[in-house]
This record gives C-alpha cells, structure tokens and sequence, in this order.
C-alpha cells in the first residue's frame, strides 16, 4: 500500500526564481528560509513549525546534504533538523517527513551561491556617518501599503502613536538626498513584521523574523533599498531585536518549549538594574531579575539560554545580512540578553564576517559598564566579547552637560575632558558609535533648549571627534519636541513628503534662515569629512579646557608631526570673542606652517601665532 505524499514547494521568486524568502504554507513553514553554500560554518539547523510534525523521521533527496541530528521539544509541531551542508551545491533539495500512519510531508529548500566577497564585505566605520530614520515617519513612498487587510493597526497619521504611513519606497525615493547631504550609511529602525494591535510602527515588537512588515514593503524591496543604497556609497544597517519579541508572535500561541520565553511565558518586568551583571558583590538573583524580566507585557522576553531559540536568533542575523547585503547591524537592548549567548552570538557572526561592525545599545551613562561589552575591553571578570561596537551614551550624555553647564573648576567643558580621558577603559574607543540624540530621547535641539549656538557646537563636536557619528533625521534642520517628551512626537514626520506639508526639509523650501544654516553646517561637516578623511579617522589629541575653551586635534595616528594634514578644533563657550595663543599646542603643531580657518580659507595664522576665537563657538582650523 502507498503512502501518499502531500509535496509544499517553497517559491523563491525574489531573488530572480532562485533566492529569497520563501512563501509560508499554513501546514509547514520553515526558518530559515534558505541558505547559501561556502559558510564558514557547514552545519545548518532548520526549525520547521507544522501540526503533530514532532518525531518525524527525515530524509533528503541528495547526499550532498547529510541530516546529522533531529529533534523536538515539548510542542508537538516543531521539528528541528540539523543538517550538514558542507558539500552541498548551489540548488534546490527536498525533505522528506515521514511519521506512522500519516501521509509523508515534503517541502524543497533552496541552497544558493553566495556573492563574490561576501564573506570579506566591510562593515561600517570611522569614515562613515549614519543616518537614524523612523521609516514610518520619513517619507510615504506608497501610500497603497499604508493599511494590509491581515494587520489591526491602520493608518492614523493625527496620532503620535499611529501608524503615519512611511516605508521603503519612501526611503529609496530620497537615497539622493541623503548622497548630497554626504550621509554614508542608513539605519532605519526595524522593518519586520510587528502584527500588534497598535504602536506598531517602531518596529520593535516582531513577529515575523523573516518577513518585512507588508507596511513597509516587501523582503525584495528592502533588498532594492540596499543595493540602490551601495550605488550611491550608502550602506544598510539592519536594528536586529534579540531579546524579546511581540505578544502577537506566533510562538505566543505554540512556544516549542517551555522555557522559550523567560518567567513560563508570563509577564514580569525587568529590574533595568544592568550593573547586576557587572557586580562583585552581587548575587545571583539579581542577575536574572534584569535579564529574564521583560519590558512591557507586549513585549515577551526570550530565553536564549534554550540552545535551539539561541541558534534560531543567530542564523537569522545572517541569513538578513547574506540576503540583503549589509553593512552592519544595530542590536537594541544589547545587554539585556543572556550574556553567554550574546558571547556565542558575537563570535558566531564576526567568525563568518570578519570585517563586519555590529554596534549594541547599553543604555547608561557609566563607561565602565558600557566598556564591557566591547570586545578588546578585556573586564575584571573575564567575559568574552566579540562585539566591534557599543553606542556611546555617556558620551551623549556628558556632551549636553558640557554645553549647558557652567564653566567652572568641575564642571562645563572639563567634564567632556574627563569622559574622554576615560576612553582606556575600551578595546577601540574609535570604533563607538557617537550621537547627540536618537529615536528614544529628546532631540538634541530641544535637549540644548533649542539655542543654536549650543546646538552648532555639539554638532561639529560630533562631527571631528572621534567615533562613528550618528544624526538622528530631522537634526540638520532643527526638529525639536518642545513640551513633549512623547516618542510619537519624538519621532514626527520629515516635512516635504506629506500632503499638507508647506514646509520641504527635502529641497529646503519654507525653512527658516536658522534651519537652512544649520543643514548647510551638517552637509559642509560631512563634505570636510569626506576631503579630509583625517578628521573622521585621525588621532583624538586633546588640551584641558581653560577659562571656557577646549581645544583638541585630529592627526595621522601614527603620531608623525610634519604630515601637513590633519585639523584643530577649538570649543569656545564664553559669551565673549576669545584671543587664543597658539604656543601652547607647539606639540601638536610642530611642522604646520599655518592653520587655516574652515571655511573661511582667507582666515589664516602662523602656528606660532594666536587666533581669534568667536564668541559660543566651534571652529575648525586646518592644518598645513
């Protein structure tokens, strides 16, 4: 007697009929949806979800592929198949699932090649400055995808909660904009699926790993995003979400284990209390409190301590860095992961992409525990971390204070001093991701209490530090969030792509005279930074601030006086214009023949000489 075989073929078409994401049948789905031959490691686990599937004995149709290890857990439809594809070629194969007195399931799997040099791609870096956007709030590039008949949350652009209708196309229409403002890299928050009841459009509460929300767009667009990006210099850095997930996930319905999601599935809060990973004196308990605790109820915590959930998250970063050709990696949360995980996670990726920059989100004002993560920083307790990059918060942080406060023995200019005498405590304080303000805090105008002369200082300070500067969208021409501090507001829509729009951030129209000086600043920052690579990757060489004025340099790192490049940069708080002598950075100038004002070329001084510094100012001298 014969079996019958019910066949699901799994439709590729995105990328050309041969790789993409793969259709989703309700009866049998499986993650990830494709592979790619060449990885440096040949051992794939593929979690496929189907009714009663657990126990199934598997086949595949070609020795090429060797199934090493099936299994399940506790929900009767997962099924988790490791497989060998060491020698496996660029091509579709098919499994087979057989279990007693059922009809076999069979399902194909496309295995692909890989791009030329793909494992060899260059992350982001010093040379680079990203663009923060919120994609809903951006640009409505198609307003047919603004509502999707499956998702609750609908458009409601009068809410800054709701929905505005920005997406993909949105940001492929304006890629131009971002080339001639002299942006390199795009970070967008997350783009996939988030089938939440409301405030979906931050992205944040996933529920779909493999699928961009239809809001947004399609997988393949996204693709479109990045490759049209690369074209013009941009790369694509993705906001990948380790820690927890949406409450509408599917797993929410049918966690393959037990212990998918930390505290059995039911909500209790983080303590947010991170330095418990950090303490000598602490105790175990605590630790747990603040990595298995989630943040909201919406946002269910997963438990990467479950081998198969943490496999799950890590193929997933790289099956979203192969497919969509990126740059880098953004991790919201970071530390609130389990740490041995992020460890493996690190060092899984780093090991197939070794010049990749992934830079994690430790939300604290503290070096010390930011330093931690960071691999290279070498903690007290021995941790292990593969981590290029974490965002710079206390940078951020001290920053503001310096320009607010009053100059005095402690405080002002010297605090911003004293952080950055703190950068030993890194494995690569110039590979921090650095930024006045980002899509969870008040922007960095109303921050500064929208003085313009503030805000000019902090953004060239940004701009010529060291680090990889961030702008968050809307900071080259001043969107504030005065009386708010409501993330809607927060992150309000771009003028000039919205249809009662009077004002174009876009083409400038019906901006202030501030706004237009203030986009020319961030595009001539970025265009001196792009002529003079040394202001982004140069030595960070800094003097204590005296009577309200900080002076630092950027030169070659090598150290070599005489290079005849490199720039000054002088901070002058004071209310009043500032004669400065130049002998006291002899050291820094020996072999300059004149510093020369940027941009004002015919400003020019002997480095023997003194300069006029004017008054709430950041000025940048180059050196020749």
């Amino acid at each position: 007697m014969h079996k019958a075989v019910h066949t699901i073929v799994f439709l590729t078409s995105l990328f050309g009929g041969s790789q993409g994401h793969a259709s989703q049948p309700p009866e049998l789905t499986v993650a990830p949806p494709s592979w790619w031959v060449g990885m440096q490691s040949s051992t794939l686990q593929l979690m496929v979800a189907g009714k009663d599937i657990a126990g199934s004995e598997v086949t595949v149709n070609s020795p090429d592929v060797s199934i090493v290890k099936v299994a399940s857990q506790d929900s009767p439809n997962y099924l988790f198949i490791d497989v060998d594809v060491k020698h496996a070629t660029a091509r579709q194969y098919t499994f087979t699932l057989r279990r007693p007195g059922q009809a076999d399931t069979q399902f194909t799997y496309d295995i692909h090649r890989r791009r030329d040099g793909s494992r060899a791609r260059t992350g982001f870096g010093q040379r680079d400055t990203i663009y923060l956007v919120t994609a809903d709030r951006f640009v409505n590039g198609d307003p047919s995808n603004d509502a999707h008949a499956a998702l609750v949350d609908k458009p409601q652009p009068d809410k800054p909660g709701g929905r505005h209708g920005g997406d993909i196309q949105g940001l492929i229409d304006h890629l131009d904009y971002l080339q001639e403002m002299g942006f390199t890299q795009l970070w967008p928050m997350p783009l996939l699926e988030n089938a939440m009841d409301a405030y979906s459009y931050h992205g944040y509460a996933i529920t779909d790993h493999y699928q961009i929300d239809p809001r947004y767009g399609t997988n393949a667009l996204y693709r479109e995003l990045s490759k049209q990006g690369r074209e013009r210099g941009i790369g694509l850095i993705m906001d990948v979400v380790l820690n927890h997930i949406g409450s509408h996930h599917p797993w929410m319905a049918d966690m393959p284990s037990a212990d998918w999601i930390n505290n059995q599935g039911e909500f209790t809060a983080t303590t947010h209390r991170r330095e418990a990973l950090h303490d000598m004196h602490g105790v175990a308990a605590d630790v747990s409190a603040f990595s298995d605790g989630w943040f909201v109820p919406t946002m269910p915590d997963l438990n990467q301590q479950n081998p198969y959930l943490a496999t799950y998250l890590t193929q997933q970063a790289i099956w979203w860095i192969e497919y969509a050709d990126l740059s880098g990696l953004r991790v919201d949360t970071y530390s609130y992961s389990d740490k041995a995980f992020l460890s493996h996670w690190t060092h899984r990726l780093m090991q197939e992409y070794p010049e990749l920059n992934i830079v994690g989100e430790e939300w604290t004002v503290n070096p010390v525990i930011t330093s931690y993560w960071q691999a290279g920083s070498n903690p007290d307790d021995g941790y292990q971390s593969s981590l290029p990059s974490v965002m710079d918060f206390p940078l951020q942080a001290t920053l503001v204070d310096a320009l607010k406060n009053q100059e005095s023995w402690g405080t002002g200019l010297v605090e911003l001093y004293s952080l950055l005498a703190s950068d030993a405590l890194y494995g690569d304080p110039y590979n921090l991701v650095i930024f006045g303000d980002n899509h969870d805090m008040s922007r960095i105008f109303t921050q500064l209490d929208e003085d313009f002369a503030l805000w000019k200082m902090a953004m060239t300070y940004l701009l010529t530090s060291r680090g990889i500067p961030q702008v968050f969208y809307g900071t080259e021409i001043l969107m504030a969030n005065p009386h708010s501090d409501d993330h809607g507001v927060i992150r309000s829509n771009f003028p000039g792509s919205w249809p009662d729009d009077k004002v174009n951030g876009f083409t400038g129209e019906n901006l202030t005279a501030q706004q237009q000086e203030a986009r020319a600043l961030i595009q001539g920052l970025l265009t001196l930074r792009r002529q003079h690579p040394v202001i982004a990757t140069g030595q960070y060489t800094h003097y204590a601030p005296q009577e309200g004025v900080y002076v630092y340099f950027k030169t070659a790192k090598e150290g070599k006086q005489g290079h005849g490049d490199g720039a000054m940069v002088v901070l002058n708080k004071n209310a009043q214009q500032v004669t400065l002598p130049l002998p006291r950075f002899a050291a820094q100038l020996r072999g300059i023949n004149t510093l020369q004002r940027w941009p004002d070329s015919s400003e020019v001084a002997t480095a023997t000489g003194e300069i006029t510094i004017a008054p709430q100012s950041a000025t940048v001298w180059l050196l020749n």
